[in-house]
């Protein structure tokens, strides 16, 4: 019998700066949800580390006299990962690495790292890949082993180029192919929601662990992977909800939010969060249990407004309400966000509310209307179901009257067809 020991995980040092934009308290909680990442990534933390300044320093970040005395706590503790919770610029992972003789991360490259463990499919995998290759690209130094090996066949070195130009050309390459790769990947999208435009599409959106998956399991009976950690789902995952008797939307799940989301990783991620930007309505769910949702909502805002997608019809819902104590924070929520609703996904709490509200957002983008169609033009009713809801259907002497129900897009294809033939 043979015994596989499990990896020791990796002792890391978590480093934080305060110039005084933030609170001690925010920057405590940030440094809390790092350790998360931290946690996620598959590290341990042993320490973690606030240092003041006016305004980073430009060499070290946290200052060279900082960085030396962490330096010893480094080799006295066997720490073998320095984690910084803001991103670093080149020099300043140089010098550090250089003095730690340690891996050095910054937050961007630590969700990085996340991802790239849970991506999946094929087109999370080059999503990801296309991030980090752009992320490392300024920030090669020395310590990079030599990426010829793993890209194989790939850069001859020329006459005088040092290995981190030809490390800096096989990057330019790979990231040239994976951009192409991306493309088509994104044409496929757009010809997927092409066929979907007949429906009504509603997505849901979130900061990280905020309850998404769980919600989408139990508005449509499906079993998406819903875990209590951060960045569970990379892939969006579309389901059909029925609404009730020929009420039927496209429901989607996709990649959660984060503070200091990786810039790459928005670019990368670009066809995945189409399905944001091309929703009917957007459901934004928050987790009303944590001590700073309200920063979390902030975050989301930002990353809609990036996206392009601020002004679409939005849903705000407050989940795991059956997690507060605190009965006032519940009379705030509904206080600072009127016409918000209040819900529990994992225990189905108030999720038929949410359905309601659904519905009446469904009935606003929806009408219905009666016709007259001659009983001869079969193909005209044929494509009337195709493309309708037919709620009713009488057949009066030479023409068929009938009562539909259709979104406006729709309906405004069905009167073309009918125009068209008189």
């Amino acid at each position: 019998m043979i015994t596989i020991s499990p990896q020791p995980k990796e002792r890391a040092i978590l480093i934080a700066l305060s110039t005084g934009d933030y609170t001690r308290e925010q920057i405590e909680e940030h440094l809390d949800e790092l350790e998360l990442l931290t946690d996620t990534a598959g590290a341990e933390t042993i320490f973690k580390i606030m240092q003041e300044r006016y305004r980073p320093d430009p060499a070290y970040y946290i200052g060279k006299g900082k960085a030396e005395e962490i330096s010893q706590l480094i080799e006295l503790n066997n720490i073998q990962l320095v984690i910084f919770d803001d991103d670093l610029n080149p020099t300043q992972v140089r010098n550090l690495e250089k003095l730690f003789e340690k891996k050095i991360l910054d937050r961007s490259g630590l969700i990085l790292d996340i991802f790239a463990s849970h991506a999946k499919t094929r087109e999370a995998k080059t999503q990801v890949e296309l991030a980090q290759l752009e992320y490392m690209l300024p920030r090669l130094t020395r310590a990079w082993t030599h990426l010829s090996k793993q890209y194989g066949g790939i850069g001859t070195k020329g006459p005088g180029e040092t290995q981190i130009e030809t490390d800096r050309r096989i990057i330019r390459t790979r990231i040239s192919k994976l951009k192409d790769n991306l493309h088509k990947i994104e044409s496929q999208q757009i010809t997927k929601s092409t066929s979907r435009r007949e429906y009504l599409t509603a997505t849901l959106v979130g900061y990280t662990n905020a309850g998404k998956s769980t919600l989408l399991n139990r508005l449509t009976n499906s079993d998406v992977l819903a875990e209590d950690k951060l960045f569970a789902t990379l892939d969006s995952t579309t389901r059909s909800l029925e609404l009730g008797k020929g009420k039927t939307i496209l429901l989607s799940d996709t990649v959660g939010f984060i503070r200091k989301l990786p810039h790459n990783l928005v670019a990368s991620f670009k066809s995945t969060l189409n399905v944001v930007r091309d929703a009917d309505i957007i459901i934004h769910l928050i987790d009303v249990s944590h001590e700073y949702f309200e920063d979390h909502i902030r975050v989301v805002e930002q990353t809609l407004d990036e996206l392009g997608a601020n002004k679409k019809h939005q849903i705000k819902v407050f989940n795991k309400v059956d997690a507060i104590n605190d009965k006032s924070r519940i009379e705030m929520v509904i206080h600072n966000h009127p016409g918000s609703i209040l819900i529990s996904a994992e225990r189905g709490i108030n999720v038929n509310n949410l359905k309601k509200n659904l519905i009446d957002v469904y009935e606003k983008h929806f009408v219905e209307q009666e016709i007259e169609i001659p009983n001869s033009n079969s193909k005209i009713i044929a494509q009337l179901y195709e493309l309708s809801d037919v709620t009713s259907i009488k057949y009066l002497d030479d023409v068929a009257v009938i009562k539909f129900r259709a979104n406006r897009s729709n309906q405004n294809k069905i009167m073309r067809l009918i125009n068209g033939q008189q």
